[in-house]
């Protein structure tokens, strides 16, 4: 029954996808790869971090169908956790047994290349040929190098922002949360404990959430950690103004550290705006997938209540911050290239990842985690079929709200990478979760800002040391 399936589903995708193939001059059956042509048969892996069952699947069928209309390219897919893939390129660099083609996280991308295994030319090449000003440029950034050249073509990717109830805002008439002094005066505007009703949710519990919404204030201002010499940079005016700001604004978040979980107060209306990714987007439009945040189970003061079916209309996403710049945040997933030797095996890659552009090839890959993968080429936002998802979640957002919260992808930022060179200090610094007990300390316990920041300083400073 499982061969059954799979082989209707290829069927499908092969209807789907000829057209767009086509359209692009490739004919079936032809091996040609950005304009070469290949002899003889070829395998190749493909390493990817989708290790679950179903979107192994889904992969699969990709393969299947490039496979039937590439017949001498073979195609071997390769599930590696996203914790063990540097290692494991480590280890296939070392054996010369390198893949031609992976799936990870930009940031991975550029700690690899920064080792030399990756094809830089080969994967430079791709992108200029597909069109740099196809991409987002927030999503190229995240992968370039700082010379013009890149270390993976970007490919899909979530958005952090704020997700506000625009009913309100019309109502009360106020602007759309984006700068520091719209959103300050919105969470204000909204906030009244005494009918258990919140301004605004940021995260003030020691952990990742609170580093996440952090960064894009601090972004905003124009502060970092390091330059892009790696030269330590924390203690500056821009990071104490940020810091200052966003202490004020945790005044407007329920009582005590909270995290992501307090959502709960958005989806049972007692919360004008909260920080978070795309992947909250079917829990606003879908009942059984918000069910969880519906209850009483979670906070003694939410009383829980019945799914609104008129939120998912009454939010928008804001997704950039803006004070002395705009700023986005979120996370980039790439393909790359490694620089294994064989030009065969790297233009069957080309081939392939060209496939996996073509538009129904894309979108099927996207529909893996609707909210959670994002395309990272404009275009294909307002696509009519990857507006039609299979769990019905874009259905909800129509194709205008949609592409107004993908265009995030335009301004995402992070302290760990600088003008193309990622600063490995960075991601130790946001392991220890420095910055968030940081900002636990000032926002919960009241610590001197100045004294917090002097702390917070000398742990990195001590991270800096170890390496």
């Amino acid at each position: 029954m499982q061969i059954f399936n799979r082989m209707l589903a290829l069927v499908a995708i092969l209807g789907l996808v000829t057209t767009s193939l086509f359209a692009a001059g490739v004919e079936e059956g032809q091996t040609a790869v950005m304009g070469q042509q290949m002899s003889g048969p070829v395998e190749i892996e493909f390493w990817t971090t989708q290790t679950q069952s179903d979107r192994q699947a889904t992969i699969q069928v990709l393969v299947d169908t490039f496979e039937a209309l590439n017949p001498n390219i073979t195609i071997k897919v390769v599930p590696v956790d996203e914790n063990d893939m540097s290692t494991q390129v480590a280890a296939a660099a070392a054996s010369g047994t390198l893949p031609a083609l992976a799936e990870f996280g930009a940031e991975t991308a550029v700690a690899l290349g920064a080792e030399g295994v990756i094809d830089v030319a080969g994967i430079t090449d791709f992108i200029e040929s597909y069109g740099e000003d196809r991409f987002y440029q927030g999503a190229l950034r995240m992968v370039g190098t700082g010379a013009g050249d890149y270390y993976a073509v970007p490919y899909h990717g979530w958005i952090q922002g704020i997700w506000y109830r625009a009913d309100w805002f019309e109502e009360a008439g106020l602007d759309e949360p984006r700068t520091w002094d719209d959103i300050l005066s919105a969470a204000a505007y909204f906030n009244d404990p005494g009918d258990n009703q919140y301004g605004i949710l940021v995260g003030t519990k020691a952990e990742a959430y609170t580093e996440q919404v952090f960064t894009q204030f601090a972004r905003s201002n124009g502060a970092g950690l390091f330059d892009r010499n790696g030269n330590l940079i924390f203690n500056s005016p821009e990071m104490k103004e940020a810091i200052e700001y966003y202490a004020e604004l945790a005044q407007y978040t329920p009582p005590g550290p909270q995290t992501w979980r307090a959502r709960d107060y958005y989806l049972q209306g007692k919360m004008a705006m909260f920080f978070y990714s795309t992947y909250i987007m079917d829990d606003l439009a879908i009942e059984d997938v918000a069910a969880g945040s519906l209850t009483s189970d979670n906070f003694a003061d939410l009383s829980g209540t019945a799914f609104d079916p008129e939120l998912v209309n009454n939010t928008r996403l804001a997704p950039i911050v803006t004070n002395e710049r705009d700023a986005g945040y979120g996370v980039i997933v790439s393909m790359t290239l490694f620089d294994h030797g064989d030009p065969a095996k790297t233009e069957a890659a080309k081939r392939f990842l060209t496939y996996l552009f073509t538009p129904n090839a894309y979108v099927t890959y996207l529909h893996m985690a609707p909210g959670g993968m994002n395309p990272v080429v404009p275009e294909m936002a307002a696509n009519a079929r990857f507006l039609n998802d299979p769990k019905g979640v874009y259905s909800n957002y129509g194709g205008e709200k949609l592409e107004e919260i993908i265009s995030g992808l335009g301004s995402i930022e992070s302290f760990g990478i600088v003008d193309g060179k990622r600063i490995e200090a960075a991601s130790v610094i946001f392991e220890r979760q420095i910055i968030p007990q940081m900002l636990y300390s000032i926002t919960q316990e009241g610590a001197d800002i100045d004294a917090a920041m002097a702390e917070a300083e000398a742990a990195m400073q001590d991270v800096i040391d170890s390496m």
